[in-house]
C-alpha cells in the first residue's frame, strides 16, 4: 500500500472515530441549571440512574459562580454571562448535592437519580 493511501485511511478513521465521539455526546440526555443571584433554578434536578448526562450551566447572574460537586467530583467555574456544561458518569439512584463555591449559603442543590 503506497503512503498516500495509507495516510488517507488513518485520516478517515480519525474523522470518523471523532463523528462518532461527537454523536455520542449530542445524544447525551441534557438538563439545564440557571444561576442567579447566589441561586440554582431548578434546585433539583431528577436525572435518570445509569447513564451518563449533561448539564448545561448558565450564569444569569452580576458575578462569578463555582458549580461544584464533591460526589462524583465536577467543578465548574463561570463568569457573568457564562455559559458551560459538564458530562456526569452514569450514577446509582441517589441523591447527590451540588453547590455555589461562591456563594454556599445560598447556593445549593441536588440531582436525585432514579
Amino acid at each position: 500500500m503506497d503512503t498516500s493511501r495509507r495516510e488517507f485511511l488513518v485520516a478517515t478513521a480519525l474523522w470518523l472515530a471523532a463523528s462518532a465521539a461527537l454523536a455520542n455526546a449530542a445524544e447525551l440526555p441534557t438538563f439545564q441549571l440557571t444561576a442567579h443571584d447566589g441561586r440554582f433554578q431548578p434546585e433539583t434536578l431528577e436525572v435518570p440512574a445509569g447513564q451518563r448526562i449533561k448539564i448545561v450551566i448558565h450564569n444569569e447572574g452580576p458575578g462569578a459562580i463555582e458549580f461544584e460537586m464533591l460526589s462524583p467530583f465536577k467543578e465548574k467555574v463561570l463568569g457573568p454571562g457564562g455559559q458551560s456544561f459538564v458530562i456526569i458518569a452514569p450514577l446509582m439512584p441517589g441523591t447527590y448535592p451540588f453547590f455555589d463555591e461562591f456563594h454556599p449559603d445560598t447556593g445549593k442543590g441536588r440531582i436525585i437519580a432514579r
